[in-house]
């Protein structure tokens, strides 16, 4: 049976990429899927990779999650088409920028699309969900909200903020039966990151923090947000699941310290 059969998600930022990604593993399991994005082209072609996954259906809305009258206007067409069930609050940019050099254009861009556009996303549907009394609020954060990364302080702190939003929206939502959690993946290589970095430097990357030994992928994630999506998860609200191949675990051992410690023959 598929888990989600005619229940309707919708994904920010789900044109490409990790959003995609995530769409169309809902598309698999039977939902309803709405995409916002700000992409028309990549919306076309999301629609049909979306419906070929075996979704319900798929609609989308050309949809920048800064404009708040444009979100409230095209979640409620959303409601209106079917309630909505799951939210996946994704859509998130990125630039890699020393902090002396970072503008103050562009971090209110990446804060405004980051963590004031999940807002507005994320009050709009609510609005729906609360007087039915059940909804899945899932909001996309990042390795980077929690641990913070070089050239990346606009990025960080809109991570961070996207952390404490769920905390507080799952204090305050619970009672209406609205679950709020937030993923945060660590280094994944998808279409944003490729854009930013070189493969010499994923190479050093992953050498020097990850202890599983390679970057992630969008596979690696989509099926944590079905499970946090699923009622298998029904008790869960209010927590932030870090998946990122063990690089906060700690500080990644160096051949040598393997080498001595690894099996006794």
């Amino acid at each position: 049976m598929k888990r989600f059969a005619g229940k309707h998600v919708l994904v920010t930022g789900g044109a490409r990429g990790i959003g995609l990604g995530i769409a169309q593993a809902f598309g698999r399991e039977g939902a309803r899927v709405t995409l916002f994005d700000v992409h028309q082209e990549n919306l076309d072609a999301a629609r049909a990779s979306v419906t070929t996954a075996g979704a319900d259906e798929v609609e989308t809305a050309l949809v920048d999650v800064t404009d708040r009258a444009r979100v409230f206007t095209e979640v409620e067409a959303a409601d209106t088409r079917a309630p909505l069930e799951v939210l996946v609050n994704n859509a998130g940019i990125a630039e890699e920028e020393g902090f002396l050099d970072v503008s103050e254009e562009s971090w209110k861009r990446i804060l405004d699309v980051n963590l004031t556009g999940m807002f507005h996303v994320a009050q709009a549907a609510c609005r729906y969900m609360a007087p039915r009394r059940r909804g899945v609020i899932l909001n996309m954060a990042s390795k980077n909200g929690l641990d913070g990364e070089v050239g990346y302080a606009h990025y960080n702190a809109s991570k961070g903020g996207v952390v404490m939003l769920t905390k507080t929206m799952a204090l305050e939502l619970a009672h209406t039966g609205i679950r709020v959690n937030a993923v945060a993946p660590g280094y994944l290589q998808t279409p944003m990151s490729m854009e930013i970095d070189s493969p010499e430097f994923v190479r050093g990357f992953v050498d020097r923090y990850i202890p599983a030994g390679r970057p992630g992928t969008i596979e690696d994630v989509t099926g944590l947000f079905l499970f946090l999506a699923s009622d298998e998860a029904r008790w869960t609200t209010g927590q932030v699941f870090v998946i990122d191949g063990g690089q906060l675990a700690g500080q990644k051992p160096g051949k040598e310290l393997l080498d001595r410690l690894g099996p006794r023959s």
